[in-house]
């Protein structure tokens, strides 16, 4: 049997914080190593403990979300951390900020657990996670405030198919829409876009997503 996922829970909220911790600590794969509720607490303990998956929420004092992620997470972090982002829905205007600060993904707050769980085991494998639906209408909020660059499509190092999956994980497809929608399969599907991340040097499909945006290929 592997070893459990070593989960840090940081929520400045204590009965949200509570009920997270215990959610996941009844989980047999699952193992809370840490708890806190702030971000810098969050930068010490992530050092101390070395977990998987760093359950995060955004709002947060003397450290918040963003600046947290991007320690643990961002560029140029050694020892990077996954961080999974825990939202409430009106779409905190930080999380799109969060996102390109290195985390692996987002929930919702209202989520249900076995999506919570659910979102954890994803984030620890190393894929990301992304609600299609959050993701087409958290990116299309702040798709304003994506510099965008002088690139065009037509420069770009990947094939016309390769191009038309992106712009579908763009609209926020699921890997198995992706294949209903072209015909393909799944596996195909997945091959696709592990080329696509190689080839513009991208680390998931939330980089993906922002990718496609600063290049024109989603207004």
């Amino acid at each position: 049997m592997s070893a459990p996922v070593r989960v840090l829970v940081c929520d400045d909220q204590v009965m949200v914080r509570t009920g997270l911790v215990t959610i996941i600590d009844a989980q047999p794969d699952l193992e809370v190593v840490g708890e806190c509720g702030d971000g810098r607490t969050a930068v010490d303990l992530a050092g101390e403990l070395a977990p998987d998956v760093v359950v995060m929420d955004v709002r947060m004092p003397v450290l918040d979300g963003i600046e947290t992620t991007r320690l643990l997470a961002g560029a140029g972090v050694t020892h990077a951390v996954k961080v999974l982002v825990v939202t409430t829905f009106n779409l905190d205007e930080y999380v799109y900020e969060a996102l390109r600060a290195g985390a692996s993904g987002f929930l919702l707050k209202d989520a249900p657990p076995a999506q919570l769980l659910h979102g954890i085991r994803t984030v620890a494998t190393g894929a990301a996670l992304l609600d299609p639906e959050v993701t087409r209408r958290l990116v299309g909020v702040h798709a304003a405030r994506i510099r965008p660059v002088e690139r065009t499509p037509d420069d770009l190092p990947v094939t016309p198919r390769e191009l038309e999956v992106l712009h579908l994980i763009a609209d926020g497809l699921s890997n198995s829409e992706i294949a209903a929608t072209l015909q393909i399969s799944q596996e195909t599907v997945k091959t696709f876009v592990s080329r696509i991340l190689s080839k513009l040097g991208l680390r998931d499909r939330v980089q993906a997503v922002v990718f496609a945006y600063r290049h024109g290929l989603v207004t």
